[in-house]
This record gives C-alpha cells, structure tokens and sequence, in this order.
C-alpha cells in the first residue's frame, strides 16, 4: 500500500512537470524500464547495489532513457530516483503514470484475452462495442493465451468480465469444493 501510494506521487508530480506533447514519450519509456527493472536481473542489481555509485546508477538510466526517447525531463526525473532511493518503484510509477495519461486523453484502458487470436474484424467489433457500452474512448490490448481453452476473458481496471471455460471450470472446481 505505501510503495502503490509513493509511486502514484512520484507519477503525479512528473506528470505535472510534463507538456502535453511530452506525454506519451515518458509513458512509453517508463513502462519500457519499469518492465526491464521488472525482468532483468541485471538492472535490478545495477540498480540496487551498493557497489555501483549514485553517478553509475543515473548514467545507465539517463542513458536507457535517452534511447527510449524520453524526454529531458524525464531523464532528470530517473535521477531524482536514484538520488531519493526510489528507483526500485519504477514499475509502479510506470503504471500509475499510465493511468494518469490516459485518463488525460480520456481513454480506457482494456485488455481482451481469449485462447486464440482473435481476426482483426473482430476485434474492431469488440472494440466498437466496447466503446459504445463504456461511453468513452478505449484502448484495447488483445492478448492469446491457451491456457482459456475458448471464450474471451475482458479486464476494464479492476473489473473482470470472464466467459472463458478455464473460468468457468474455476468456478465450478469453488463451488464443488464449498462445503
């Protein structure tokens, strides 16, 4: 709870500095190093180690940031997580920066798994429903995973919409496993 509330601060006084033309430009090279922070074992220990100096630290971020096409001030934003001990919240400050932009452009953010892939006809059709029930822009992200079987499971935040049958059969597994 503290490192979600640290970082939507962190997201928010950044978003602030930031022109609107800035933006997206941040956004994708946040979440580009919130996920490499995430994966890379690497990073992680450049990051987190002692033996590597403050001036090390900003240097390999500066520069991971420069060629993700951040702008100046975002550069100067990883610094400052260097130099306060947050840097170790990037992957929440990426996400809650997301937020923050895209409620700026007054968009919601959608994810659409389903077993197979899903033909891009399709697609436009459910992001077209999903635009005209929601009464607002969407962006959708479709994902496949084969682990669903069949069916489609959407995610809007924190609310989930799952027809799926691995769903389904979770479902049944809870209910016959109630006593």
């Amino acid at each position: 709870m503290i490192k979600t509330a640290v970082a939507r601060r962190y997201a928010q006084a950044l978003f602030e500095l930031l022109d609107v033309s800035s933006i997206e430009p941040t956004r994708a090279a946040l979440t580009v190093l919130g996920q490499a922070i995430k994966e890379s074992v690497e990073l992680r220990h450049v990051v987190a180690s002692p033996v590597f100096g403050a001036k090390d630290k900003i240097a390999v971020l500066t520069e991971l940031g420069s060629r993700l096409g951040c702008p100046p001030i975002g550069k100067t934003f990883l610094a400052q997580l260097v130099e306060k001990n947050r840097v170790g919240f990037l992957p929440e400050i990426a996400e809650a920066f997301a937020k923050l932009a895209d409620a700026s452009k007054g968009t919601q953010p959608v994810t659409v798994f389903s077993a197979t892939a899903i033909p891009p006809g399709e697609q436009e059709q459910i992001s077209n429903r999903l635009r005209t029930v929601l009464k607002r822009q969407v962006e959708v992200t479709f994902h496949t995973d084969a682990r669903y079987i069949a069916g489609m499971q959407i995610r809007l935040g924190s609310t989930v919409v799952d027809s799926t049958v691995l769903g389904r059969l979770q479902a049944m597994q809870s209910v016959l496993t109630k006593e």
